[in-house]
């Protein structure tokens, strides 16, 4: 499994193991790392091939000078950017192996930089201890290297880059944009959510040799298929509509029938076995893009039957309330959405109503949404997702998924997993009903919720990726488009599991 580990885990794996190994042992072989994929990245022969690498006042810097010194003995013809600091031993040894080397250093201004013409870029200006937002001269030098043509490699992270948050250090900050990222010891979560992922570019890890036996069990993952393949199961051929589940989606306030009807048609799509829509709105008698959705009253509704799917399209009324409460006393399991988390934040016994649920529960808030839920300003949210998740997972006592780039699933124990697939052609709207429709037919049929969250969000994900990869986007792909797409991932999912051996 794709382990994910924070800035001060990380510094206390590299102390233990750096206690055991010659002085600046680590370094040289981040140094050696970072050539090796740097040379990955130039043309076949190094010879004459023009590299700009940028060291930093610190120990990246020190990283970057070891890769510039082991470059240039390969033949590439390497020019440094050194900016001097407070020096550690390794440090300085880093400096001296990387001036004997043929690597040339120099000052460049921006407009030096913009007319060379560079094969590579390496950045070494700032590691994981970054604490201040990168302004003035650096900040240029950052503009400058963003704007190169080539391939820009970041050693250990984008500089400016929370390692952590995954955050530009702000404000008024700004990050190198790299086009891939060699992580160091272990990988950074910031590297895959919020800016992270128009910084980080294509993100590999070294482990620099540190032993297993260094690292901690870790309490966040990169999502992957093995953390819920087990969940999807073949289909026995002697079963019927009721082996599936039922899921009701319980949503449509006057003015807002198309998010239930996005988020039933994702639930039937995605193998419920029979779906209702409860309309908190005049109910019409049929949708007639899918007639197979059964479309009723939600006053009186019995949701003892089916897991519910709270929230799309509700409305923030009195009545709306009212029916959320019914819904939370439900002993099935429930997904809220949208509206219905609206609700939960603005009114206390409903979220009382909600910690003390026995039953399976998923939220999927965005972040105004979790900040409406967790009482902060939306920015707060966008500076520590992760820790935002973990807290309303905790004080829920209920799965969440803080939806955005790199979406956050965390559950009340404090385990996170961030979901690496999705593009910007999930940001347009009732994408977010079809993903709570999705989560509902997953737990119809029979998936723990954990696993149906880590599914549903990486499915949905992978939908979007793929219809883009066939040109259906990213620009004007509608969250109707999705639901087929979600289809064939999933039976393609079902399918490559029955393919394993057992």
């Amino acid at each position: 499994m794709h382990a994910l580990y924070t800035v001060r885990e990380l510094r206390e794996i590299e102390a233990d193991a750096a206690r055991r190994l010659p002085p600046g042992a680590l370094m040289q072989r981040a140094g050696q790392a970072g050539a090796n994929v740097a040379l990955d990245l130039l043309p076949m022969s190094t010879k004459n091939a023009r590299v700009l690498v940028l060291a930093g006042p610190g120990n990246n810097g020190g990283d970057a000078l070891e890769c510039a010194a082991h470059l240039a003995h390969a033949g590439a013809q390497v020019t440094v950017m050194y900016f001097d600091g407070g020096a550690s031993p390794e440090r300085t040894r880093a400096l001296e192996r990387a001036r004997a080397s043929p690597a040339v250093f120099t000052d460049l201004t921006r407009d030096e930089i913009a007319a060379s013409q560079w094969q590579l870029a390496i950045d070494g200006l700032f590691g994981i201890g970054l604490t201040r937002p990168v302004t003035g001269p650096f900040a240029a030098l950052i503009d400058a290297v963003n704007a190169l043509a080539c391939p820009i490699l970041a050693l250990d992270v984008p500089s400016g880059l929370d390692a952590d948050g995954g955050c530009v250090v702000g404000p008024g900050g700004c990050a190198v944009r790299a086009t891939h990222t060699l992580t160091f010891i272990g990988d950074k979560p910031g590297l895959h959510t919020a800016d992270g992922r128009d910084h980080a570019g294509s993100v590999t890890v070294a482990t620099l040799e540190i032993d297993a036996a260094h690292f901690p069990p870790a309490a966040m993952r990169l999502g992957d298929v093995a953390l819920f393949a087990g969940a999807a199961r073949q289909r026995r051929q002697n079963t019927h509509k009721g082996s599936f589940g039922n899921v009701a989606v319980l949503g449509g306030a006057p003015g807002m029938s198309g998010a239930p009807i996005l988020a039933g048609r994702a639930a039937l799509h995605a193998g419920a076995g029979r779906v209702y829509l409860y309309f908190a709105g005049p109910a019409p008698a049929t949708d007639p893009g899918q007639p197979e959705l059964m479309c009723r009253a939600a006053h009186g509704a019995d949701f003892g039957a089916a897991v519910t799917v709270a929230g799309p399209g509700l409305g923030g009324s009195d009545e709306a309330a009212h029916l959320l409460e019914a819904a939370l006393a439900s002993p099935q399991p429930l997904v809220a959405d949208a509206d219905a988390l609206n609700l939960l934040a603005a009114r206390l016994a409903l979220a009382a109503r909600l910690r003390g649920r026995k039953a399976a529960t998923i939220l999927t808030p965005h972040p105004l949404e979790a900040a409406r839920l967790l009482g902060v300003g939306a920015g707060a949210i966008g500076r520590d997702r992760i820790d935002s998740a973990r807290r309303l997972a905790a004080g829920l006592h209920a799965i969440v998924v803080l939806k955005g780039s790199g979406t956050v699933i965390a559950a009340p124990d404090g385990a996170i997993v961030i979901n690496p697939t999705g593009n910007p052609a999930l940001a347009t709207a009732g994408t977010g009903d079809v993903l709570a429709g999705l989560c509902g037919a997953l737990l119809a049929q029979g998936w723990p919720a954990w696993e149906a969250a880590l599914g549903a969000v990486w499915l949905h994900g992978m939908a979007a990726d793929v219809l883009v990869a066939d040109g259906v986007g990213p620009i004007g792909l509608t969250a109707g488009e999705l639901i087929p797409a979600i289809r064939t991932a999933l039976n393609r999912l079902v399918a490559q599991r029955a393919r394993q051996p057992r």
